[in-house]
């Protein structure tokens, strides 16, 4: 069997057993977030553009809420990367050369995770990969005009609703066409420009929305990526973003991504399609190793990055083993190792069924186990307070993870009107997240015209808050005695009453605290 056929084969096995898989276990709280913002569609969201949320939305209108409905797309996208990669691959070097990038896309323990769960990630990836190839199309036509471009700005564009990093292909084609005397033209050239126009069209509904709202976004970026911290060397935050990726990447690989690094270098003077290759990984991994030196980010947030990466990877593990055997067995560990650790990864069970203890508060994993017993269980003792005190309650959870994973395992959600989600967050006077911009139980809401009650508390805008002098239940995973100053300042009176301590296995996975809050007093900030 040739080595295409091989690569489709192992692909659509690989493809077929993620569709069987995603269905078996539960949601990761940003998924149930994301589905949140996919039943409350808007041009854009607090921190995300609006891809992840129209692609649960499709997915879920095709095939149901639930857990496969959510990520139907998941396999697809990660089978499309490797596609698009491959494709890449056999453009630039030969099939041997893509067969190995295939294999290694698909050991990486991170890529695995992406090809499973319904997060910003694989979309980006997707898309990043896309716009990749696309790209390199049009740089072989030129200076000829090419459809390549637009094309090109498209898929950066469709990347950029899904993750703003993908802008980042921007500047390396900036700096691609800067750093090769033969491509300069290119900025004297329409294809460029019509890549650009094609990518501020997409950008629209991130543009329209954030001008409504005050470009929260913007500063919400700003903080995560500690740019308003004064700068200062923390090299322990660098070296711990660097063992993050030896971590999620697998040791062995990311060893050999590096190495590729340092070989690609020298080579990049010479040959273009390595200079590309190199232009589509230096630029993210440098901003983010240097923001590192400040506060360790994420490692996903390097990953798009890593496809050209594997492809340079891939190139030097077949040019050194074709004339060594030592490097063809250090690849061959290197994809075994990368394979375990993803199994693992997919089911950290594994583990402890081989006998060994691997306490849940260190596992990845463990923030999707146990949410839909812990919703059963919170619902059970909400029907018995109500019962007990014969007043209706409504939920706050510590977070928007927790509010939004309980929300979906819920079975009688209740929400308090149009658009409300079922757990609220404690209310803050400062937009934190997607739900600062979803009815809030502080709000004033208006009176309708010759609406009349006697125990209504007007303002000057003639409103009132329906949630006041109700009680409601506040759910943490935090270990806390005391409610948040926001819960204290809201209610008349707040105690611990509950405590849900979830086991699996034997062993602890999380507690739940259950605090009751009477009497809900001031309306906030409308």
């Amino acid at each position: 069997m040739n080595p295409r056929r091989l690569v489709f084969f192992f692909l659509g096995v690989l493809t077929a057993l993620r569709l069987v898989l995603i269905g078996q276990f539960g949601l990761f709280p940003d998924e149930a977030y994301y589905f949140m913002w996919s039943e409350r569609m808007d041009w854009s969201f607090f921190s995300k553009g609006p891809g992840v949320a129209a692609t649960m939305w499709l997915s879920t209108h095709l095939f149901g809420v639930s857990e496969f409905g959510i990520r139907f797309f998941s396999p697809l996208l990660a089978l499309g990367t490797s596609l698009v990669m491959w494709q890449l691959a056999r453009r630039l070097y030969s099939e041997s050369v893509a067969a190995w990038l295939v294999l290694l896309i698909n050991a990486v323990p991170i890529f695995n995770a992406g090809a499973l769960v319904m997060t910003i990630d694989p979309l980006s990836i997707f898309f990043w990969a896309a716009a990749l190839a696309t790209c390199w199309r049009a740089l072989e036509e030129s200076p000829d005009f090419s459809w390549w471009w637009p094309a090109t700005g498209a898929l950066i564009g469709l990347g950029f609703l899904s993750k703003y990093t993908n802008a980042m292909q921007l500047v390396s084609i900036a700096l691609l066409l800067a750093l090769t005397p033969k491509y300069r033209a290119e900025f004297k050239r329409p294809g460029l420009y019509a890549m650009l126009g094609v990518f501020l069209i997409c950008c629209t509904p991130v543009l329209v929305w954030n001008a409504q709202h005050d470009w929260v976004t913007l500063e919400h970026l700003t903080a995560r990526g500690g740019l308003k911290k004064p700068f200062a060397l923390h090299f322990d935050e660098f070296g711990k973003f660097l063992l993050m990726h030896f971590g999620v990447y697998s040791p062995l690989i990311f060893a050999a991504m590096l190495t590729a690094i340092v070989w690609a270098l020298p080579k990049a003077k010479h040959s273009f399609k390595v200079r590309y290759l190199l232009a589509f990984t230096l630029p993210l991994f440098v901003l983010y190793f240097w923001l590192s030196l400040k506060q360790a980010g994420e490692a996903n947030w390097t990953a798009p990055a890593t496809l050209s990466l594997a492809l340079l990877t891939a190139a030097l593990w077949h040019e050194r083993a074709e004339c060594r055997p030592n490097p063809r067995r250090f690849a061959l560990v290197a994809l075994v190792l990368g394979a375990i650790m993803s199994l693992t990864l997919a089911n950290t069970d594994l583990v402890r069924a081989a006998g060994i203890a691997w306490p849940y508060p260190r596992d990845p994993s463990s923030r999707m186990r146990g949410w839909q017993s812990a919703a059963a269980e919170i619902e059970r003792f909400r029907d018995r307070f109500e019962s007990e005190n014969n007043e209706p309650v409504f939920l706050i959870a510590n977070e928007h993870e927790v509010a939004s994973v309980l929300a979906f395992y819920l079975t009688d959600k209740r929400p308090a009107g149009p658009q409300h989600p079922p757990i609220y967050i404690p209310a803050q006077p400062y937009f934190e997240d997607q739900f600062s911009f979803w009815p809030r139980y502080d709000q004033l809401i208006d009176l309708p015209p010759g609406f009349q009650r006697d125990d209504t508390i007007y303002t000057e805008e003639q409103g009132y808050n329906p949630f006041k002098g109700h009680t409601a239940l506040y759910v943490t995973d935090r270990d806390e005695v005391k409610a948040p100053s926001a819960i204290k300042e809201g209610f008349e009176r707040w105690e611990m009453i509950a405590c849900i301590d979830q086991t699996r296995r034997g062993q602890p996975l999380r507690q739940l605290r259950i605090f009751a809050c009477t009497n809900y007093l001031d309306p906030g900030v409308k």
